[in-house]
């Protein structure tokens, strides 16, 4: 593994690079004193001092305290009252006034897709709206109006499309009224659910998908009563057409990664695991690295595609040529793989396997099970072949059986290497049967779970509850159930699949309705206490990344990951932890966000409008996130 320090924020806050050993160049640079200028007789003194705060530090039985001090080798010096940090303030200390706000650990996202939603951003968006095809076309030709330049042959490409958003209800969508545009140019709707795509007929031209095209494994051309294809791809389909979709320019991704990155940093968010990654996803971070625009720690969890799971020996190869040319990146932290064993349990997509059959509309049982992407036979070799070379698995788990899949799979690896302690993670857990949750425990097995959508809405009543019914409907996202078993929890957004809404995602995991749901989702049955939901995306998080030893938890000695929030989430109305602004964000002690700063004005301002924006489709949930090529999952 590579250094856990990030690299060098850029523009520096207004309170400096405060803590980074080797940052006195850059503090100089800027007119700040420099590291090195501080006299022997004070380099005890802290580089940071936030007082008059309440801290939460995710250590059981820890002492009530007040204040943090953070050293200037960026770990934390000391945490105590007000009083007893006194000491550590210098003459050069930056002190900064809590104002009765949490300090606690930085957040650990333990499943997003940071570089797609940067690619995302570059594309006009839905954002996930309901409308009618007559509305939908309004709004296209919009879009078409608006880059008219590339007429005629240029991509009109359109991100977060709502799947089941066509009014009336039930309308499906065919490549004819997107053909009835006022344009020649290929079209690509790129569902917000990641597994959806919808295409226009010149783009099926491009792409030669015809009536005769055969589906590809773990993916669907749909077709119509005729035969033909009606432009809707799901999951491994929709490389079929996105491959032809030019990438866009290099610099220009960095530029919007990089703002991206500043938006999750306003967040709190000092850790990112990036759930689907191949080469092109490093050759970015690095990119990043290099200009001095890492922000986070960065876990890269290296996709694993279908067929590759079928040669263990081939895939720990790929996995370990991807970790030599670049695992000198600063801020890179090598160690996982990510296999898709199932797709999305809402409808219409229903590619999440299940134990037991979907229902139709009405109830009636089906023969449809979903689709299982990878055998518990096949997964569990490849876990084995990863596990002796140290290596631990994420795998995307919606549906009950995909779930057992997965710890069938850890378990015929557990027999045979005997390692533990890789922490293995199964993510999303949509739908588990009840028999399976003490295994979580007993294999030693992390589930990460996305809570915000854990609330009653269209998705999980209209899209969901009639095409699994009331039983299994009473099963879902099984928080509580899991950490009474034994299992220790872990927390991740998906982001860009919802948008990056930390604060409400702590708070729903809570009180399982959110700031937007139309009620609570089990909430008895399933909601967490207020510290489980804050300890699963801090200490939680940072275990199943395998960092708990240095960070997660506000203690003497680990780095200083920290945020600083405006108000007191132990003690506050829950519903009110969704508003949580953040003051102040350091990772290995540097400041990666300052509220008061401009760049952290406009950082918190676009993560606000992004917030308040209607939610991503077909589940600004639903799950997984982009499949394929695409990205999310």
């Amino acid at each position: 593994m590579t250094s856990p320090q990030p690299s060098s924020p850029s523009p520096l806050s207004r309170r400096g690079l405060i803590a980074s050993a080797g940052a006195a160049g850059l503090l100089a640079s800027v007119g700040a004193p420099a590291v090195a200028a501080v006299p022997a007789a004070r380099r005890r003194s802290a580089a940071l001092v936030v007082h008059n705060s309440r801290v939460f530090s995710g250590v059981k039985g820890s002492a009530p305290a007040q204040a943090v001090a953070v050293g200037r080798d960026g770990k934390i010096l000391a945490v105590g009252s007000d009083a007893s940090l006194k000491r550590y303030i210098g003459r050069d200390t930056q002190v900064v006034d809590g104002r009765g706000g949490t300090v606690m650990s930085g957040i650990h996202d333990g499943h997003a897709h940071p570089m797609d939603a940067a690619n995302r951003s570059l594309r006009p968006s839905l954002a996930g709206a309901e409308q009618t095809v007559e509305e939908l076309q309004k709004t296209l030709t919009g879009f078409l109006k608006d880059s008219a330049e590339q007429e005629p042959d240029g991509w009109l490409v359109v991100e977060d499309w709502n799947p089941v958003g066509l009014l009336p209800r039930g309308t499906a969508p065919h490549h004819s009224m997107l053909d009835a545009l006022p344009t020649r140019r290929p079209i690509a709707l790129r569902g917000g659910d990641g597994h959806n795509l919808w295409a226009n007929q010149r783009a099926l031209d491009i792409a030669k998908i015809t009536a005769s095209t055969p589906d590809p494994v773990g993916g669907k051309i749909v077709k119509g009563a005729d035969g033909k294809p009606t432009g809707v791809l799901k999951d491994d389909a929709q490389p079929l057409v996105s491959r032809h979709i030019p990438e866009p320019d290099e610099a220009q991704l960095a530029d919007a990664a990089a703002k991206t990155l500043a938006e999750a940093a306003a967040s709190g968010i000092t850790t990112f695991m990036e759930a689907v990654v191949g080469r092109g996803e490093l050759k970015l971070y690095q990119r990043l690295a290099e200009s001095g625009r890492l922000l986070q720690r960065i876990v890269p969890a290296l996709r694993i595609e279908t067929d590759q799971t079928k040669d263990p020996a081939a895939a720990v190869a790929y996995a370990k040529a991807l970790r030599k040319d670049f695992g000198d990146v600063r801020g890179l932290r090598f160690g996982t793989v990510k296999v898709f064993l199932d797709g999305v349990i809402e409808y219409p997509a229903q590619t999440a396997a299940l134990l037991k059959p979907y229902l139709d509309k009405d109830g009636k049982p089906t023969d449809h099970r979903g689709d299982l992407y990878v055998s518990s036979a096949d997964y569990g070799r490849l876990t084995a072949a990863f596990n002796k070379e140290g290596w631990q698995m994420h795998a995307h788990a919606i549906g009950d059986r995909a779930v057992r899949t997965s710890l069938d799979g850890y378990a015929y690896a557990l027999r045979t290497t005997r390692a533990r302690g890789l922490r293995n993670t199964t993510a999303h857990l949509q739908l588990v049967d009840p028999a399976d949750l003490p295994r979580f425990a007993e294999l030693g097995v992390i589930p990460c779970m996305q809570l915000q959508w854990a609330t009653r809405n269209v998705w999980t009543m209209d899209a969901l509850l009639p095409y699994i019914g009331a039983d299994r409907h009473r099963l879902l996202y099984p928080a509580r159930s899991l950490e009474r078993c034994g299992a220790r929890l872990s927390g991740g957004s998906d982001w860009p699949v919802d948008p990056l809404q930390v604060w409400n995602q702590v708070r729903t995991a809570v009180d399982r309705s959110g700031a937007e749901g139309e009620g609570d989702l089990y909430r008895a049955k399933e909601g967490l206490g207020r510290s489980s939901a804050l300890l699963m995306h801090t200490a939680g998080t940072a275990r199943q990344l395998r960092m708990d030893h240095f960070t997660g938890t506000v203690e003497t000695g680990k780095s200083a990951d920290l945020v600083l929030l405006d108000r007191d989430v132990t003690r506050c109305p829950v519903a009110e932890i969704s508003s949580a602004e953040v003051r102040l964000t350091l990772t290995g002690g540097t400041v990666v966000h300052d509220a008061e700063s401009t760049a952290g004005r406009a950082a918190a301002a676009r993560t606000t409008r992004a917030a308040a924006g209607p939610r991503p489709t077909a589940q600004a949930a639903v799950h997984g996130g982009r499949h394929a090529s695409c990205g999310c999952g």
